[in-house]
């Protein structure tokens, strides 16, 4: 979608300009791996878990942000969809650990190179020597901004 070129007092909102880069970068991901049918909040529970076999779910709000609720109701899609499997731990009944089935690490691997290309392609709007800069800023907004706990 084209920007109108008037500016308007949104265009110095952080807020609004963060929720239209993402809903930007949702948009450019959704097309680039349609094939997978993955959300970019899926893909990122699949690329954790990956790196993380056994993790808990509160481990995996903690390394994503992803908020408790919304990660449980992820997992239980994830779930019937066959690309996750939960087991309650042995040392905490009310625990699940999460590891990933054939399918998802199918399905992740799958959606690597569209994810990388997603990334390379929202990256393409500014001039390489800004690109890490933007990358770092938003590190150092999740980092100090990020309520507490997550």
């Amino acid at each position: 979608m084209k920007r109108q070129t008037k500016k308007t007092i949104l265009d110095r909102s952080i807020i609004h300009l963060l929720h239209r880069a993402e809903q930007c970068a949702g948009d450019v991901f959704a097309h680039e791996i349609s094939s997978a049918g993955l959300t970019p909040r899926q893909y990122a529970v699949l690329l954790v878990i990956s790196k993380n076999d056994g993790i808990s779910q509160t481990g995996l709000v903690r390394e994503t942000g992803i908020d408790r609720s919304t990660l449980a109701d992820i997992m239980r899609r994830m779930q019937k969809k066959g690309m996750v499997k939960r087991k309650r731990t042995k040392t905490d009944a009310r625990t699940y650990a999460v590891g990933l089935t054939q399918r998802g690490k199918k399905t992740l691997e799958k959606s690597k190179p569209a994810a990388r290309k997603a990334d390379a392609k929202l990256l393409s709007a500014l001039p390489v020597k800004d690109r890490s800069k933007l990358l770092l800023a938003l590190e150092k907004i999740v980092e100090k901004a990020a309520p507490a706990g997550v």
